[in-house]
């Protein structure tokens, strides 16, 4: 089973790239839904987060308030780089332990091959995990217009491209960029050219 890295710039449709190989036969391994799981359901997260910041990211029914702790983290300032490297410190080995376990689970179903969604993969050291490093290329504009349509701002974009490598280097880390500046349709046919290439018959 090969397990496939996916990068790519902010609002790149990596999720969408994701969905298009779990079509095609794969499993998916997604660190943001992961690391939501770990926010609601692990007692020790939960109490350091708590411990750090207070009542301010607790929501009425005592849970973590996702949209308050990213507020903090993906600040433009010292206190927000810190704040961002508390949580990933946090965070990321718990993560990567739930991943581990999926994969196994994956493998034992008889997968040809799993997608790792993980915003941070390269700048985490995940990328030896992966067979291949799958990046996702979109022109800065585009990947602006997208992220508006989902209710961003153009400085909270800037806010958490920064938070991640350029994407000019996580280009250079890849094994294979495939292009999604086009419609629907086009990455899709892209996508299963990737898949027919390396995962289905390398």
């Amino acid at each position: 089973m090969k397990t496939i890295g996916l990068v790519g710039g902010v609002a790149s449709g990596k999720s969408l790239v994701g969905r298009m190989l779990v079509e095609l036969g794969a499993g998916l391994l997604d660190a943001d839904r992961t690391g939501h799981a770990v926010l609601a359901d692990d007692a020790e997260v939960r109490e350091a987060v708590h411990k750090r910041w207070g009542d301010s990211v607790l929501a009425a029914d005592g849970s973590i308030d996702r949209s308050a702790v990213a507020k903090r983290v993906f600040a433009a300032s010292e206190a927000g780089a810190a704040d961002r490297k508390f949580l990933e410190r946090l965070l990321h080995p718990r993560i990567r332990r739930r991943i581990m376990r999926e994969r196994d689970q994956f493998a034992a179903a008889g997968k040809l091959a799993v997608v790792l969604d993980a915003p941070l993969l390269l700048e985490t050291g995940w990328d030896p995990l992966c067979d291949l490093i799958l990046f996702v290329e979109v022109p800065r504009q585009i990947r602006l217009e997208r992220a508006k349509t989902r209710g961003w701002s153009e400085a909270e974009f800037a806010r958490r491209e920064a938070a991640q490598w350029p994407v000019e280097k996580k280009r250079a880390a890849a094994s294979v960029v495939i292009a999604n500046d086009g419609s629907e349709a086009d990455l899709r046919a892209v996508v299963h050219d990737f898949w027919q290439r390396y995962i289905a018959n390398p």
